[in-house]
């Protein structure tokens, strides 16, 4: 099993280019089911979830080719068509490795009127239920069953959704986006209301916009969607990836650093570039991105992770990282998941000093931290133990960093081209 192996206490400086967003990316990927034309995707980032969801996506009869990259593009290009479906099951097998595997579930029931997926997996950050998909897409018209470990959705007969209104009681980003792929070819209207505003929503609806779909409202709580009877293929480029720039920013701060983040959308972490600017950053906005540098030392902060435009959960971990090194107390609350405080263990092994109530963790800041062999027990934990051993004295190996492969696109080359000395190692 791999390592990666980081010799900390470099500077950071210069210029990373931003992949494409994982988040928006397999969300995207799926939109290929709902029609039966090509579907191309720009800016891909090659990732392990990436290709995992492409292996499903062959297992349902949705073939995938990777095309030659234009000039100046980055990331790959991918081609989609599922020109006639060979099966409505998600298998177990499949949806086991990753949790986004359940975004098929809607557009499987929008095209097929019939979608069987096994019940996901995915991180290990605590209890995500898929009730709110359940719930929406009964609204819309589908029937659901429970069986086996397994859940089967299907259409009254005529195989289309009428469509309708729901209220999700809290906001859910994956129960949105699996509304919206199933209504957009219902045979009627639906109203979703307190919908997630996440710009991967916003992405989401743009290219099924691009495909022929009848959506208004996104980015705001209330998305309307008239349901139309076909969708057509089109190219479309996925977003930058807004978690992947806080991360290499929050390097930037806890190695005294000045990054240059090429690419990223500014208005589409704004809650991120105001935290690092309250830890004492200097944040520069330009036409190719944004600079963070740290020009002095990290103040301490008060974060509550929120639904967008709040502060991002999967930024928790990345910050606390930071924050170790800060001159005092922070205070951090996780308000959406439980459990998602499991990267502490490991960063006290490398001199931590984070105490842990609840939801709720205080991080008293410490002059130095020190190397450590440490274990990654999910993907944004993965990257808050990069982040403190790029800052500490000596050698850390940090474990189990297949949690990283999933999220993070040549994350070594990226932070070596930056001054880090990291390496990737195999295991025996």
């Amino acid at each position: 099993m791999d390592s990666i192996v980081i010799q900390g206490g470099k500077r950071l400086e210069g210029i990373i280019p931003i992949s494409g967003a994982k988040n928006s990316a397999l969300t995207l990927l799926p939109c290929a089911i709902l029609t039966d034309e090509k579907l191309t995707l720009g800016n891909l980032p090659r990732l392990a979830d990436v290709d995992s969801f492409g292996h499903l996506l062959n297992e349902l009869g949705v073939s995938t080719k990777i095309e030659g990259l234009k000039k100046g593009e980055i990331g790959r290009r991918m081609t989609l068509q599922a020109e006639t479906l060979i099966s409505t099951v998600a298998p177990y097998d499949m949806v086991r490795r990753m949790r986004a595997s359940i975004l098929v579930l809607g557009p499987l029931l929008a095209r097929a009127g019939d979608a069987t997926v096994s019940l996901p997996g995915g991180c290990a950050i605590g209890d995500r239920p898929i009730d709110l998909h359940l719930q929406a897409l009964e609204a819309i018209g589908a029937e659901i069953e429970l069986a086996a470990g397994f859940v089967r959705a299907t259409a009254p007969k005529g195989g289309r959704l009428p469509g309708g209104d729901f209220t999700f009681p809290v906001v859910s980003v994956g129960a949105t986006e699996n509304a919206i792929m199933a209504a957009v070819l219902a045979s009627g209207r639906t109203n979703l209301y307190n919908a997630a505003r996440e710009p991967e929503i916003v992405d989401l609806c743009r290219l099924l916009q691009k495909m022929g779909a009848q959506i208004e409202g996104e980015g705001s709580p209330h998305i309307k969607i008239e349901g139309v009877e076909k969708l057509h293929g089109c190219t479309y480029s996925v977003m930058p990836d807004r978690i992947e720039a806080g991360s290499y920013a929050c390097a930037a701060g806890i190695t005294g650093g000045s990054l240059d983040l090429h690419g990223i959308v500014p208005e589409d972490m704004l809650a991120t570039t105001n935290a690092l600017a309250q830890a004492g950053l200097m944040i520069e906005f330009h036409d190719k991105g944004m600079k963070v540098s740290a020009e002095g030392p990290l103040k301490p902060l008060a974060l509550s992770t929120a639904p967008f435009p709040g502060f991002a959960t999967d930024m928790q971990a990345q910050f606390m990282a930071m924050l170790c090194r800060a001159k005092g107390e922070s205070f951090l609350e996780e308000t959406i998941f439980e459990n998602r405080y499991m990267h502490v263990p490991e960063l006290r092994r490398m001199g931590a000093n984070i105490d842990v109530r609840g939801r709720s963790a205080i991080v008293h800041g410490v002059d130095g931290m020190t190397g450590a062999k440490v274990m990654a027990t999910d993907l944004r934990a993965s990257m808050s133990l990069i982040i403190a051993g790029l800052a500490a004295e000596g050698e850390t190996e940090v474990l189990r960093v297949y949690h990283l492969d999933r999220g993070y696109e040549r994350l070594e080359e990226k932070l070596s081209a930056v001054g880090a000395t990291i390496e990737r190692r195999g295991g025996g």
